[in-house]
Parts: C-alpha cells; sequence; structure tokens
C-alpha cells in the first residue's frame, strides 16, 4: 500500500544525470556549479546575490553573523517557528524576543511585534519574521520598524521559495527581494532540494561578502582583503571566526537541477491545496488554513480540536498517512522555559494554533487519488466519532 508522508523530495532521470555528471568531473566541492547554482538562483529570484550553505539553519546562523549580531543584542522574531529560526540569535551570543502570531496568516503578528520593539530592555538588532507554511506575509509593516529601529530586516523564507508578493497592486515580486537578507531551505520537504542546504538572498554586497566569509571559516583568499602582505599566492587570512558551512558541487548540481521545475513545483502545490480545499468543504471539525495571494504551500496545516487531535494522528498513522505538527512554540520547549522564564499562556494564539494544528500530506508528486485517500480517511475517523467513538 503507498504510505503517504507530509512531504518528500521528487527526484528524477535529470536529477540524477547532473549529480553523476558532477561525480564525473574535476569538481566536487568549491568549484563552478556552486557558482552557477548561486547565479541561477538569484536570477530566479531576483536579486543580486546568492550565498549558498550547507543547510537552511546555517543560512540563519550566516545572516544574523552578517547582521552584526553580538552578546547583548536581540533578536525579535515569532513564537511560531522551527527552533532554528531562534536558535541563529543564540549562537551569536544574542536572545531572542519572541511575538505572538497573527490568527488569520499564522504569521508573526506586526502589532505585537511593534509593542515588543517598544518594550524590549534589549537593543533589537535584528527583525526576523517567517513566512509560516509558505504564507508570504505583508512585509512592509517590519521594513517600517526596521527603519525606524535602526534594525536589519532578515525574512525567515525557508517554507516560500517560489512564493509571490505584490500581486494586488500589480508589481508581483519573488519572495526573497524585499529583506536586507532572505534565508532559504533546501532540505528533502521543501520545495527544492539539494539533499541538505540553505541559501541567503541579498541585493547588498558587503552582506553577501560577510556571508561568504562567515561559510567558509572566516577565511579570505581575496588580495583586496588582506590585511598582511601576502607571502605567496598560496597567501590566506583567517579574518573572522567562521565555520565550514559550504556546500559542495555535487548539492548544487541536483539544486541547479530542481530548480529548473520550480515553478511547476509550485503550481502543483497550489492545485494540491485547491483540492483539500474542495474536498473538505462542508466536514464539520476541520478548520482549513488560510487561502492567501501568493502562498508556496509549503505546508497545509489543519485545524482540528484539541481533545481529537492525537486519536486523528494515530487513525491517519494506522492508514499508511503519516502527519506531523509543526510546530510547537518556540518558547514552549523546555530549553527556553528553563533559561528564559517562558510559561503556558505567555502566546495564547501561538499555544491555541499548536494544540489543534496537523499538517497533512502535500508535495507536487501526489496525485489526486492521494488526497482523496487522506480526504477519505479524515472523514471515516469523523464518521466514527459521530457513531460513539472517544
Amino acid at each position: 500500500m503507498k504510505s503517504l508522508s507530509y512531504g518528500r523530495q521528487w527526484i528524477d532521470e535529470d536529477d540524477i544525470a547532473e549529480v553523476v555528471n558532477v561525480l564525473k568531473g574535476d569538481w566536487l566541492s568549491q568549484g563552478p556549479t556552486v557558482q552557477l547554482f548561486e547565479a541561477s538562483l538569484a536570477e530566479y529570484i531576483g536579486v543580486r546575490e546568492t550565498v549558498v550553505f550547507s543547510s537552511g539553519t546555517a543560512a540563519l546562523h550566516g545572516a544574523v553573523a552578517a547582521a552584526g549580531l553580538r552578546e547583548g543584542d536581540g533578536m525579535l522574531t515569532t513564537s511560531m517557528t522551527f527552533a532554528a529560526t531562534a536558535n541563529a540569535a543564540l549562537y551569536m551570543g544574542a536572545e531572542p524576543v519572541f511575538t505572538d502570531i497573527s490568527r488569520d496568516t499564522l504569521c508573526m503578528d506586526p502589532i505585537e511585534a511593534k509593542i515588543k520593539l517598544s518594550k524590549s530592555p534589549r537593543k533589537i538588532k535584528a527583525i526576523l519574521p517567517v513566512s509560516f507554511a509558505g504564507y508570504p506575509f505583508d512585509i512592509e509593516p517590519f521594513r517600517a520598524m526596521a527603519g525606524e529601529y535602526g534594525a536589519v530586516l532578515i525574512e525567515d523564507a525557508c517554507h516560500s521559495l517560489g512564493g509571490v508578493r505584490g500581486l494586488r497592486d500589480g508589481k508581483p515580486r519573488k519572495v526573497g527581494r524585499d529583506a536586507d537578507m532572505t534565508a532559504f531551505s533546501f532540505h528533502p520537504v521543501k520545495h527544492i532540494t539539494t539533499g541538505e542546504g540553505g541559501a541567503v538572498a541579498t541585493d547588498d554586497a558587503e552582506y553577501a561578502r560577510r556571508l561568504r566569509l562567515f561559510r567558509n571559516h572566516g577565511i579570505t583568499r581575496s588580495a583586496g582583503e588582506f590585511e598582511e602582505e601576502a607571502e605567496g599566492p598560496w597567501h590566506n587570512e583567517m579574518r573572522m571566526l567562521g565555520f565550514n558551512y559550504r556546500l559542495s558541487d555535487i548539492q548544487c548540481a541536483l539544486g541547479l537541477s530542481q530548480l529548473r521545475r520550480l515553478s511547476m513545483f509550485i503550481a502543483k502545490r497550489r492545485e494540491l491545496a485547491e483540492m483539500y480545499r474542495s474536498m473538505f468543504a462542508g466536514l464539520e471539525g476541520v478548520c482549513l488554513p488560510p487561502s492567501l495571494e501568493g502562498h508556496a504551500w509549503h505546508l497545509f496545516p489543519i485545524r482540528v480540536g484539541a481533545e481529537i487531535r492525537a486519536a486523528l494522528f494515530a487513525h491517519l498513522t494506522e492508514n499508511d498517512i503519516r502527519p506531523q505538527v509543526h510546530y510547537i512554540p518556540v518558547p514552549m520547549h523546555p530549553y527556553y522555559k528553563k533559561r528564559f522564564g517562558y510559561k503556558k499562556g505567555d502566546f495564547p494564539e501561538a499555544e491555541r494554533y499548536y494544540e489543534s494544528a496537523l499538517s497533512l500530506p502535500l508535495y507536487p508528486s501526489m496525485e489526486r487519488a492521494d488526497v482523496e485517500k487522506v480526504v477519505s480517511c479524515i472523514e471515516s475517523f469523523f464518521g466514527e466519532i459521530g457513531r460513539g467513538r472517544q
């Protein structure tokens, strides 16, 4: 029986051929395929530069490092995200300052963000909202806040590669063009995959320089950046404490091939989301995610009664459907509660959402019959409840 997971990669023969070509070539890492992938990704998004990293987490770490976060600084972000978003601040000795989410978008609430900015005892050096589930939130309020408070605006777009803003004003633009830096992920469940990988998009040449330095141990081989006289053509200098966050040519070959199909992947995700919405119409007990313009549909998170979610999760699993829950609010993890004193009730909208959320299978290689299977399984569950199942 075919098993359906909440997300998975789609690898075809062209992908395999591109990887094999690199394996047969001279460069497996730090070669021309990395530069080609970066240039192609930048062209797709519509920015001057993209810098690829070994993971989405590494990309976020690189972005906050390039923004200059340090001990004593604060980073404003959402409570409803994967831990990596907030952890990036901690890696730099800074502290994440969390906001609640908007009930309408499931993204960072701009009204509460402004309140937190005005009341935070720490200097907010960066504002890092998240395009949750693939929805490209209205970024303009955050751009205004960043300008007012002198903060760097970094978008976590790990869920939203291929999403579009500006449809209403007739000036559509891909996600990745509106912040000072925008981070993406190429994990297998994301819109394209490099196995593991990530990238930061920016129009700022200085940010791009810092990002490349950071991902390569903080070492430069550019003569124009040397502080000391070069002793020979081998000369290099470590200018900052960096990391080995490089992405290999092998992975970039896969990314290049996947990028050629990204528009098709996005179109298919939107088609599947509309199928779900149509098939769920009229089913009481299931609250559907908001269908908003420009959505990239990384996730399709429904909401059900908190008292039945675990039973529905088990019912789906028993029928070879593997849902997931995205996410436990970051401040509710034991590490954050113990370190910063967060407690239940601090982020009511995020907590309310988490208690009822369930992400259903959504990935481009799914077919209509797969969506029908998921919906039918959920309908049968509610039918059993109606007949007395507890």
